[in-house]
């Protein structure tokens, strides 16, 4: 888990650029000032181009915290 979760801290950095940005898996998106409805978008897409993976809305929607980010691109590697 710790692989992936660095490497969407890197993601989470970019797409939302702030630095100071420390991913754990119970971050959610309140933790996050940066961390809004159309951020979490662009957010989806850098994932997905990062890993090469694609998420179902259903998927997308069932995400609570960083954690289960990290269980779905888990799922699908």
């Amino acid at each position: 888990m710790q692989e992936y979760l660095d490497e969407l801290n890197l993601l989470f950095r970019e797409v939302f650029e702030n630095e100071d940005i420390t991913l754990t898996p119970e971050t959610v998106a309140s933790d996050i000032d940066e961390w809004d409805s159309i951020n979490h978008i662009y957010l989806v897409v850098e994932i997905e181009k990062h890993f090469n993976i694609k998420f179902t809305s259903s998927q997308i929607l069932e995400w609570k915290n960083v954690g289960e980010i990290v269980n779905s691109i888990q799922e699908k590697r």
